[in-house]
C-alpha cells in the first residue's frame, strides 16, 4: 500500500505542477507583492525595534494575505484537477479497478496535491521575503534597489526562457518546467541578496535576513496546507465550482471562528488587568492562609466589584486557562480571622476592599488552593469561574482557526515567537490535515466512479 500511494502521490504531483492555472496564480502573486512595495506608504509607525518597521508593516500585512489568499485558490484549483475531474472523466476508475484500496488513492492524491502546492508557495513565499527587502517607496525620491531587481529579474526571466525553450524544443510543459526552475532560481536570488547590501557592498548574511517573518511563512504554509486537504476532500463529492466555494467559505469562516465559536467556548467576563501585586505581610508566600495582597488594576473594573466577591486570575481574556482551580464562594466575613481561617472554611481567594483601581484580596481557608501561581501583572481579573461550552468549543475545535497560523500581529508588535509555539502549530495542522484526509476517505468510500 504504500508504494501505491507513492505511485499515486508522484502522478499527481506532476500532473498538478502542470496546470496553467499553476503558472498564473505564482506570476500573479508576484506581481501583487511587486505592486505593493509601491502602494503601501502609509506609514504604520516607525519603530526599529521589530525586523519591520513603519510602511514595511502594512507591506508584511498585505504580502502575506496575498500569498494566503492565492494559496487558497491554488489547492482548490489543483485538488479539483486531481481528485473531482478524474473522476467525472472515468479516469479515476482505471485504478480503483485494480488491487488499488481507495483509501491509497485519496492518501496519495492529497500528498501529490501537497507537493505541487509547496512547490507552488516557494517562490511565492520568496517574492514576499524580497520584497521586504527592497521594501516599501513611500516617496518618488526612494531608490529602488538594484541588486534585487536584477536578481529578481535574473531569476524570473531566466524561467521564462527556459521554460519557453524547453516547450518550443522539447515540447515539455511550460508551466512545469517554470515551476520547477522558478523555485531554486529565487532562492538563488534570494541568498546572494542576504550578501549583497542595497550599495552593491557584501555584509553578513544574517543582517538581512528575517528569521521572525520565515516563521510566519512556515506557519503560513501549513495553513494552505490545512485548506489542501479541505478541497481534497470536498472534491471528491463535488465539481470545481463548489470545491472553490466550500474552501473559501472554509477560509473567511476560519478567520471569523474566533467571534463566532470561540467566544462562546469559554463563557467568562474580565473585569480588569492587573498592573501590580504586592504583599502586606511576609508570609511563606503569596497564596499562604490568611495572606492579604493589594491587586492594582490598569483601570477600573469593567463591573461593580465588592467586598466578598471571589478573586480568579489568568493569563487569557477569555478565563481559560484559569491560573486557579474554582472553589466554593466564601459566605464569611473574610476581615474576620475566625471566619477566614476556620477549620470549615474551604480555600478560596477573597476580595476584601476595593476603591478605584486598588483591590485588597485575601487568602482564606487552611486547605490547599489548586493554583498553578499567584495573580501577577498582565494577568485577566475575573469574579468567577470559567464556564465551558461543549457544543462551542468542539465546533470551534472542528473548523480550522486560521488565526493560529497568521502570526503577522506577533511580529508587527514585536513579540518572540518561541519555537514551543510553532510546534502546536504544526501539530494542530497535522491533527486538521488527517482529519479531513480521513473524511476524504470516508466520502470517497461510496462515491460512484463506474
Amino acid at each position: 500500500m504504500r508504494l501505491q500511494i507513492l505511485t499515486i502521490a508522484r502522478n499527481t504531483f506532476v500532473e498538478s505542477i502542470r496546470q496553467p492555472v499553476v503558472f498564473a496564480l505564482v506570476m500573479a502573486c508576484g506581481l501583487l507583492v511587486l505592486l505593493s512595495t509601491w502602494s503601501t506608504g502609509f506609514a504604520m509607525g516607525y519603530t526599529d525595534t521589530s525586523e519591520v518597521s513603519g510602511d514595511d508593516k502594512l507591506l508584511l500585512d498585505i504580502g502575506l494575505a496575498t500569498v494566503f489568499v492565492c494559496g487558497m485558490l491554488l489547492s482548490a484549483f489543483i485538488a479539483t484537477a486531481a481528485v473531482s475531474r478524474e473522476i467525472e472523466n472515468k479516469t479515476v476508475l482505471t485504478v480503483v479497478s485494480k488491487p488499488v484500496s481507495r483509501p491509497a488513492v485519496v492518501v496519495g492524491k492529497y500528498l501529490g496535491v501537497a507537493g505541487a502546492i509547496v512547490l507552488a508557495l516557494v517562490p511565492m513565499l520568496l517574492f514576499l521575503l524580497i520584497g521586504i527587502r527592497h521594501g516599501v517607496m513611500s516617496t518618488a525620491a526612494d531608490d529602488l534597489d538594484q541588486p534585487v531587481f536584477l536578481f529578481l529579474g535574473l531569476a524570473v526571466g531566466g524561467a521564462l526562457l527556459i521554460a519557453a525553450w524547453t516547450n518550443f524544443f522539447y515540447g515539455s510543459y511550460f508551466s512545469q518546467t517554470f515551476l520547477v526552475v522558478l523555485a531554486p532560481a529565487l532562492l538563488v536570488a534570494y541568498l546572494l541578496l542576504l550578501v549583497i547590501g542595497k550599495k552593491w557592498h557584501l555584509q553578513p548574511p544574517m543582517a538581512g535576513f528575517k528569521p521572525q517573518i520565515t516563521i510566519a511563512c512556515g506557519a503560513l504554509t501549513m495553513a494552505v496546507l490545512v485548506l489542501t486537504a479541505v478541497a481534497v476532500a470536498v472534491s471528491t463529492r463535488l465539481g470545481q465550482v463548489m470545491t472553490i466555494v466550500v474552501c473559501a467559505g472554509v477560509f473567511v469562516f476560519g478567520l471569523l471562528s474566533n467571534h463566532f465559536l470561540g467566544r462562546h467556548a469559554f463563557e467568562n467576563r474580565p473585569l480588569g488587568i492587573v498592573l501590580g501585586v504586592t504583599l502586606k505581610e511576609t508570609l511563606d508566600s503569596d497564596l499562604s492562609p490568611g495572606q492579604t495582597l493589594t491587586v492594582t488594576l490598569r483601570n477600573e473594573p469593567k463591573q461593580t466589584v465588592r467586598p466578598g466577591d471571589p478573586f480568579y486570575w489568568g493569563p487569557s481574556p477569555s478565563g481559560y486557562p484559569m491560573s486557579v482551580s474554582a472553589y466554593p464562594r466564601f459566605t464569611g466575613d473574610a476581615a474576620s480571622s475566625a471566619d477566614a481561617l476556620g477549620s470549615g472554611t474551604p480555600p478560596g481567594m477573597v476580595i476584601t476592599s476595593a476603591r478605584g483601581r486598588t483591590l485588597e484580596v485575601r487568602r482564606v481557608g487552611t486547605g490547599e488552593l489548586r493554583a498553578s501561581r499567584g495573580p501577577a501583572a498582565g494577568d485577566y481579573m475575573f469574579v468567577e469561574p470559567t464556564r465551558i461550552n461543549p457544543l462551542a468549543l468542539a465546533a470551534w475545535a472542528v473548523v480550522p482557526n486560521m488565526h493560529y497560523f497568521w502570526l503577522v500581529d506577533a511580529i508587527t508588535q514585536n513579540q518572540y515567537i518561541p519555537p514551543g509555539h510553532m510546534g502546536l502549530v504544526a501539530a494542530y495542522a497535522l491533527a486538521q490535515i488527517i482529519g479531513f484526509v480521513c473524511l476524504g476517505v470516508v466520502l470517497f468510500q461510496t462515491r460512484d466512479v463506474g
